[in-house]
């Protein structure tokens, strides 16, 4: 009897078990999304891959250390190795869900114990003034496929939207009058964004075409027709956006690499040498720590002499 009170005792320590629980306690009281919960399932879960469904108490320095070094090794299929940030998604998972125990009493090394492996800055890309028409202007707007993608550019240069937000829109959702709304971002948290003179122009040209009753905000066409189920106009994916601003950016002959995030860089570069505080930038983007918008810093050096020699004493010391 003893025996068995402590084999389930010691199953209640078990690694995937306390994994279900952990996942359920994010969706239910911390509100996070399907896909954040998916993503903290799927690192969490390389864990048992490589050490197995182990004991809680099992998990310590040594232990993480040989897993570093086995994600470290771990190919994709277009590498050799993950790379850096996706090995600290791994780890970052792993604090949290310490965490996790250490809030329902169950005996686990401190969260605080594990290190994120530096890794180098992103290279931020953005677009000046002349790319951005370029691109704007790529589209051709005398079809209704045409017009949805110029407003779509707009929207993303001028709000700051992260592409998952953009797709999630639904007309209701956007006040053209005020040239402002609530989005929902990551986290579930709510934020104000607001748009430009000339992005709200460019959503009421294209909804002043809409002829369905359809609620998304951007619908999906084929050819000139749009792709429809009983009636239900399909939303906009994350990638068929992602795809339309390549191919735009393409026709508008930018050699560098553009997808909807090189238009929120863009947006963030625009504040900030335009004269934004960081602290309005963070809040605009939806950053929960303004670290993260520290990589837009760099890019708005060069802008740092300019300030100087307009703004600095120019008194000449004998």
């Amino acid at each position: 009897m003893c025996r068995t009170i402590k084999l389930m005792s010691q199953d209640k320590k078990q690694f995937s078990k306390l994994k279900t629980d952990f996942l359920e306690y994010l969706e239910i009281e911390q509100n996070r999304s399907q896909k954040t919960i998916q993503n903290y399932d799927h690192y969490l879960t390389r864990l048992i891959d490589y050490a197995g469904d182990i004991n809680i108490s099992e998990i310590d320095p040594e232990l993480i250390r040989k897993w570093r070094l086995w994600l470290n090794r771990l190919g994709t299929n277009t590498s050799d190795e993950l790379r850096k940030n996706t090995q600290n998604y791994h780890l970052i998972a792993l604090r949290s869900f310490l965490r996790f125990c250490a809030k329902r009493g169950v005996e686990a090394m401190p969260a605080d114990k594990i290190e994120l492996a530096k890794s180098a800055r992103k290279q931020v890309t953005f677009l000046n003034p002349e790319e951005l028409e370029r691109l704007f202007n790529a589209p051709k707007i005398d079809k209704d496929i045409g017009l949805r993608d110029r407003a779509i550019l707009e929207l993303l240069f001028s709000s700051g939207l992260r592409v998952s937000e953009l797709v999630g829109l639904d007309k209701d959702d956007v006040n053209l009058k005020r040239k402002e709304f609530m989005v929902r971002g990551k986290g579930q948290k709510d934020r104000p964004i607001f748009i430009s003179d000339a992005a709200a122009w460019w959503l009421k040209q294209y909804l002043d075409k809409r002829t369905d009753n359809s609620k998304p905000l951007f619908i999906r066409y084929s050819g000139n027709k749009k792709v429809s189920t009983s009636g239900n106009y399909y939303r906009l994916t994350v990638r068929s956006v992602q795809r339309l601003v390549a191919r735009y950016a393409k026709l508008a002959g930018i050699t560098k690499h553009v997808s909807p995030h090189t238009l929120r860089h863009s947006f963030a570069t625009d504040l900030l040498m335009n004269g934004a505080d960081l602290r309005s930038v963070q809040a605009m983007l939806g950053h929960s720590n303004i670290s993260t918008t520290q990589i837009y810093t760099h890019i708005t050096d060069p802008h740092l002499k300019s300030v100087h020699e307009k703004f600095h004493s120019k008194k000449i010391i004998d």
